[in-house]
């Protein structure tokens, strides 16, 4: 049988007919792949977390390495990327302007309704922090050298301006909305909205705020302290460096009258430095018939290495000793009920040791 060899074309000079047609076109495969695939477009990187917002987290008070206030008690900055997109490096230098937007309204009366069924409902609203003086500020531009992908909008918070211009503090849900401005050379915003438009839920922290465990800690109705039940979680709300505030009982932020049940924890270490202490309870509302807080609660925090992730690090706080009344005055129209809340809370911290900047290094 005669067999038929392809590779005989080589000797007539097909190969190298082929390899250099070929050629070419692989020059222009590998041109055209270096091309800038999309357009450069300018973004925030504020991805939507929390119903409709941003949520980020900023410490009460920004401390330097030696733990010394680096701006000021209560002053604090985030530091929000601001992003060239592309398959390719930024190619131009960048002047991007920024500016405050209202689209407020829009988000609450999706998220919650109108005043028109309810009176009371913008009691639950997002409230604006770009419309009070002082209570963040950022620059009215960024510069974006050539070759550079990603640079840092530094927004700088006053938590002091925040407690003493408005009376309702932390119990108001601060959103700061900015957007990347539209209409100047050089840059164009990312045509997706929530790409070119950042609303940041705002939460300040220090050492005792966030979301606690509450199993252990039991409501109930104070005539009746062998039933109740236990709650699940409860967070913490930021007043200052060392104290919080939760909202009593079973009470969140979903309650429009939530303002009437604060009750303030202020941590107080054993010394300079402690990771033990007590805790005073207590409430600023006169009108919380009935508070009284009939225990000595106090805290630990305990600090341990997880045994899988040596990087992460487990930081609890656990409050011992919870045991006071309220009255709830206002669920009912012309009704009071006592409660009783006793028990414990544990609130758990995972940070990651690799990474030297705290607010980073949390994993929220």
């Amino acid at each position: 049988m005669k067999k038929y060899i392809l590779p005989s074309l080589v000797g007539r000079g097909w190969g190298l007919g082929l390899l250099l047609l070929a050629f070419p076109f692989c020059i222009a495969c590998n041109d055209e792949w270096e091309d800038e695939q999309y357009e450069q477009y300018i973004s925030f990187k504020a991805p939507l977390n929390d119903n409709g917002v941003t949520a980020i987290y900023v410490p009460y008070t920004r401390l330097k390495e030696d733990k010394t206030p680096e701006l000021g008690m209560g002053i604090s900055y985030y530091d929000l990327p601001v992003i060239v997109a592309g398959s390719t490096h930024n190619s131009a230098t960048r002047d991007v302007y920024f500016t405050h937007f209202d689209t407020l309204n829009v988000l609450n009366t999706a998220r919650f309704g109108t005043p028109a069924y309810r009176s009371d409902i913008e009691d639950l609203y997002y409230k604006d922090m770009g419309l009070y003086d002082g209570m963040a500020s950022y620059p009215e531009v960024l510069t974006i050298p050539s070759g550079q992908d990603i640079a840092l909008l530094r927004i700088q918070f006053d938590f002091n301006t925040i407690f003493k211009g408005s009376p309702k503090n932390m119990v108001e849900k601060w959103v700061l909305p900015i957007q990347i401005a539209p209409g100047h050379p050089g840059y164009t915003p990312h045509p997706r909205k929530n790409y070119s438009k950042a609303m940041l839920r705002v939460y300040p922290y220090n050492d005792y705020s966030g979301n606690y465990s509450a199993t252990t800690l039991k409501l109930s109705i104070a005539s009746a302290p062998n039933g109740g039940t236990g709650l699940e979680e409860k967070r913490g709300y930021v007043k200052n460096d060392t104290t919080i505030f939760f909202y009593a009982g079973d009470i969140d932020e979903t309650r429009v009258d939530r303002e009437n049940y604060k009750v303030f924890f202020h941590f107080i270490p054993e010394a300079v430095g402690a990771t033990r202490g007590s805790v005073d309870i207590y409430s600023d509302n006169a009108v919380l018939n009935g508070f009284k807080n009939n225990g000595t609660a106090s805290y630990d925090i305990i600090e341990e290495m997880d045994d899988i992730q040596p990087y992460l690090k487990h930081r609890y706080v656990v409050i011992r000793g919870i045991n006071y009344l309220f009255t709830d005055y206002t669920s009912v129209e012309g009704f009071k009920q006592e409660y009783a809340v006793t028990g414990a809370i544990t609130l758990e911290r995972q940070l990651n040791t690799q990474i030297p900047n705290e607010d980073q290094a949390i994993q929220w």
